[in-house]
């Protein structure tokens, strides 16, 4: 038998590398141009041209993926050959730097029968078309149309597209095919349609296409319709899911966070859910967490009030193991029931108003979903459908369980931020002073609000410390950063500034000492550069009743406001800044100021001064207005007034320390003051004159005994081991204060006097018969003061 002829190539095609150069040669294109592969492969392409191509022509190759054209070519006998070509970049990466060129040989003429290949297209394609004449009334349509309509095309023939519809929809469909009529321009529209006997709308890609003859006169339009509900639905599922990627977690707060979880899913995705969690959250793959009692803290709605519900936000609710929520959180994985699923009836029996409730609102299809982060069960979210007629699908579950679990990490930062927040409170507010103290030297009041929920607890505090002397140090300060870290570094500056206060230190030195304790603080952390996060601003003032001077210094604080009696403005104490706490190696300076009696001291953080709303001399200035208004009020009161008229509604974004302190003057008839000559005989004439002044202030005898002897005791100490020269002053405050000062540097201290010393127990007798005593340095030498309780109210004879 003869072998059958070989199939001529219906394709030319070659290879151009990045050289120029032929790299691959067809048999195709070896007939077409009368060159073998062995001559052609490696000779430059452009030899086979029979002329240059134009100049635009190269010029439009650069940058192009692709090319086509027309190309005179030479044969190897000579003569010219027209072409067209189409020319594919190569990728240089994959296939190598280059062009490759195809050119066909057959198939230009149309075959036998190939008209009939257009009517079979039509009817067998997959997209749904329909032909309507000029009259918008239909001429064709194939079977995906005839299906999706739900009649036959016969049916349907000479009808109007509003008349085979019946509904708005088709309508507005209508109008789009007379419009693509009367312009003759293609119309496209994304639409929402229920077809045939379908239950639920699906979303349709349709396109309106007027039908031209070979003369351009319209002879009809062309509608062709695409089903596209998956595309939409994907497109949907991804914006709710960058949805809820923007709304929820939006704070730190568990509730809020769980009712973003709702608002996200309906009416989307459910038309009913509810949040409930777990008050205590289960670690781990426990069976366990479905037994533990479950709040619920959100619920949400297709409709007003949430009327499917039985049980409201807040309630505490224990799940039977015959619960939904139950069998969700012990397999640990999203569930789905039908209403009318067997599984649900022992849990309709516990309550029947359940089922009852379901069937009146037409609930159908619910799904539970787990909410867990981070290996740790925190609760369950119920969702229900009962307006929309589909139940829930897998797609659903996969798009629920991915809300939940963004959900369910932004509730567990919540809670964890909640727990952070509430020890830092707690260790904060056992820091700070509970009840002030109430010296005579000021009458004080203050208030201390913590941060809005979500900026964190910060580090301020306040303090009052009577002094010796009966005076009084007032401190405000403000501790770098948030959280436990803050509260605890503030627990011990405050309690360095105390014992720094009694050790009498002026207030420059004393922030001196502070700042290198902040230093030290912050080498402990193992980073030396890392003051700044130990750091801490401070303001320390000393007020004397009895000279009406107060002393201040402040350490990148802001400065302290005083309101003078009389009628005067509040003004704002010019104390030099000073460098803030934890810098180091930089001087602070104190000043001086006499306050007449009844003057107001305010001493704040720039918590009640600046917010993102005001900087911080807008906040003095209102703070300036708010107590030159209310100067009248008491105290507390003002403090209340300054709080409200300063902090924003919602709370403030940072800490806020203040203390209000109204001096109070001790008059000269209160105290006395006396030289004592460096003689033996001056310690039995300060016991006499002790012992006048207190009878003339009404002191009982025992307390004159008493304070004869301590007087007699520190003169004494004073006459022996200290230098001109020395005075005695007797205080009448609350106690009885003597005070003893000289000009000697060097500070008295106990020691145990052995049976045969003659010596060595004047300060063991002043230990054991004052409340307290102590020495401060003063520019001068030092004071040596004792307190002495007083068991009357005493005042001047």
């Amino acid at each position: 038998m003869d072998n059958p002829e070989p199939t001529p190539p219906a394709v030319a095609s070659a290879v151009v590398d990045g050289s120029g150069r032929i790299a691959a040669w067809s048999e195709g294109a070896a007939l077409l141009l009368g060159l073998p592969t062995a001559e052609a492969v490696g000779r430059p392409a452009a030899d086979l041209l029979a002329e240059p191509p134009p100049p635009d022509t190269r010029a439009s190759l650069a940058g192009l993926p692709r090319w086509h054209g027309a190309l005179a070519l030479r044969h190897r006998d000579g003569h010219e050959v027209r072409v067209a070509v189409i020319a594919h970049r190569r990728r240089p990466d994959a296939e190598g730097d280059g062009w490759l060129l195809v050119s066909r040989l057959t198939g230009r003429e149309p075959r036998p029968g190939e008209e009939e290949l257009a009517a079979i297209a039509f009817e067998q394609t997959t997209a749904a078309l329909a032909v309507y004449d000029t009259d918008l009334r239909l001429r064709r349509w194939n079977e995906a149309m005839a299906r999706t309509v739900g009649l036959t095309e016969d049916e349907a023939r000479g009808l109007r597209l509003s008349e085979i519809g019946g509904k708005r929809q088709s309508q507005d469909l209508e109008r789009h095919l007379a419009y693509a009529r009367d312009t003759g321009h293609r119309q496209d529209l994304d639409t929402f349609l229920r077809t045939g006997g379908e239950l639920r709308e699906h979303a349709w890609a349709a396109s309106f296409v007027p039908l031209h003859d070979r003369s351009g006169r319209l002879r009809a339009i062309c509608l062709t319709a695409t089903d596209t509900t998956e595309q939409y639905a994907a497109r949907q599922r991804l914006a709710v899911l960058n949805d809820a990627a923007a709304r929820i977690g939006s704070s730190l707060d568990v509730t809020r966070t769980a009712e973003e979880l709702a608002e996200v899913c309906v009416p989307y995705l459910a038309d009913l859910i509810t949040v409930d969690l777990l008050d205590a959250p289960v670690e781990g793959n426990a069976s366990a967490p479905w037994r533990q009692p479950m709040r619920r803290v959100a619920v949400r709605s297709v409709l007003d009030g949430c009327p499917e519900v039985l049980t409201g936000p807040g309630t505490l609710t224990s799940y039977s193991r015959h619960s939904p929520q139950a069998q969700a959180l012990r397999v640990g994985h999203t569930v789905r029931y039908a209403t009318e699923d067997p599984a649900l009836r022992p849990w309709f029996a516990e309550r029947p108003e359940r089922l009852a409730r379901s069937r009146e609102f037409g609930i159908h299809s619910t799904m539970l979903v787990p909410i867990r982060a981070r290996g740790v069960t925190l609760g369950v979210a119920m969702l229900a459908r009962h307006r929309r007629p589909e139940p829930f699908v897998h797609d659903d579950v996969l798009l629920a369980e991915e809300i939940a679990a963004r959900a369910a990490v932004c509730v567990d930062n919540a809670r964890r931020y909640t727990r952070e927040r509430e020890v830092a409170l707690t260790l904060q507010r056992s820091l700070l002073p509970r009840v002030l103290p109430r010296p005579t030297a000021v009458a004080t009041a203050s208030r201390y609000r913590p941060a809005a929920p979500h900026a964190g607890v910060g580090g301020d505090w306040f303090d009052v410390i009577p002094l010796s002397g009966a005076r009084v140090a007032l401190v405000v300060g403000d501790v770098v950063g948030h959280g436990v870290q803050a509260s605890a570094t503030m627990g011990r500056l405050r309690t360095a500034v105390r014992t720094l206060a009694d050790v009498d230190l002026p207030p420059d030195e004393l922030l001196t000492q502070v700042d290198d304790l902040v230093v030290r603080l912050a080498m402990e952390t193992g980073d030396q550069e890392a003051a700044g996060d130990v750091g801490a601003t401070c303001l320390y003032a000393v007020y004397d009743p009895v000279s009406r001077i107060c002393q201040l210094a402040r350490a990148g604080h802001p400065p302290p406001l005083v309101l003078l009696p009389g009628g005067a403005a509040p003004e704002v104490l010019r104390v030099p800044a000073g460098p803030p706490l934890g810098v180091g190696g930089l001087p602070f300076e104190a000043v001086e100021r006499e306050l007449p009696e009844g003057s107001l001291l305010t001493l704040c953080t720039d918590g009640l001064l600046e917010n993102r709303e005001r900087d911080i001399d807008v906040g003095f200035a209102l703070l300036r207005d708010v107590l030159g208004r209310h100067r009248e009020e008491p105290l507390e009161a003002l403090c209340d007034t300054v709080l409200e008229a300063l902090l924003p509604a919602g709370g403030a974004p940072d800490d806020v320390a203040l203390l209000l302190a109204r001096t109070r003057a001790l008059g000269a008839d209160q105290t006395a003051f006396w030289d004592v000559p460096p003689r033996p005989a001056s310690v039995g004439e300060a016991r006499r004159r002790v012992g006048e002044r207190l009878a003339d202030w009404g002191v009982g005898e025992a307390e004159i005994m008493t304070g004869e002897l301590i007087a007699s005791e520190l003169v004494t100490n004073a006459l022996r081991h200290a230098d001109p020269p020395i005075g005695l002053r007797l205080i009448l405050d609350k106690d009885l204060i003597l005070e003893v000062c000289d000009a000697s540097s060097t500070a008295p201290h106990l020691r145990r006097a052995r049976w045969l010393d003659e010596t060595g127990r004047g300060l063991m007798l002043v230990a054991q018969l004052a409340r307290r005593w102590g020495t401060r340095h003063t520019p001068a030498g030092k004071v040596i003061w004792a307190e002495l309780p007083l068991h009357e109210p005493l005042g001047p004879g």
